[in-house]
C-alpha cells in the first residue's frame, strides 16, 4: 500500500508553487461621453488608461474593459486596448471588440478582455483605442463609467 497525501493551496504556497495568484490591480474609469470620427485606432480616452508594474517576468497582465459603446451613422466601430502607446493586443484591423449600428444610434453594453504576457518587469501602460470602419460612422464612448481593470497574475 502506497501512502495518499492530500494537498490543498497552502500545502501548495509552502512549496513556493504560487501561479495564478492575483498580485495586484489597477484600475482606471472614464465617465464622460468620448467620440470620435477617426478610420484609424485612436485613443479613446486619456482617462481611461493605466500603468501597472509586474513583479516578475514570469507574470502575466489580464486586461478587462467595461462600459458602454455607440455607434452612429449606420456603420461599424472596433475597439481594443494598446500597449505603450504602439502595440495593439487585437487584431490590427478589428481590435478586441466592436459595435454595429444600423442608423439608430443605440448603446449597447461593452464587454473586453485579454491576457498579456509583457516579459518584463518594467512600468506597463495600458489604454483603449477606437476606430470607426467607414466615413458616415462615428463611434464613442458613452457616458456610462467606463473602467479599465490590470489585474497581475502570478506566473
Amino acid at each position: 500500500n502506497m501512502a495518499l497525501t492530500k494537498i490543498n493551496n497552502n500545502t501548495l504556497s509552502s512549496a513556493g508553487i504560487a501561479t495564478g495568484k492575483v498580485l495586484q490591480v489597477v484600475s482606471a474609469t472614464d465617465s464622460t461621453i468620448r467620440s470620435s470620427t477617426s478610420t484609424s485606432f485612436v485613443t479613446a480616452s486619456n482617462t481611461l488608461s493605466l500603468n501597472i508594474t509586474p513583479s516578475s517576468t514570469s507574470n502575466k497582465i489580464y486586461l478587462n474593459v467595461t462600459g458602454a459603446v455607440r455607434c452612429g451613422g449606420s456603420g461599424t466601430m472596433y475597439i481594443t486596448i494598446y500597449k505603450g502607446g504602439s502595440t495593439n493586443l487585437g487584431d490590427s484591423d478589428y481590435g478586441l471588440a466592436a459595435h454595429y449600428d444600423n442608423d439608430s444610434d443605440a448603446t449597447s453594453p461593452l464587454s473586453m478582455g485579454i491576457l498579456d504576457t509583457p516579459n518584463s518587469t518594467s512600468q506597463q501602460t495600458y489604454q483603449v483605442y477606437f476606430k470607426r470602419n467607414n466615413t458616415a460612422a462615428s463611434s464613442s464612448l458613452r457616458g456610462t463609467e467606463n473602467t479599465i481593470t490590470a489585474f497581475e497574475i502570478a506566473g
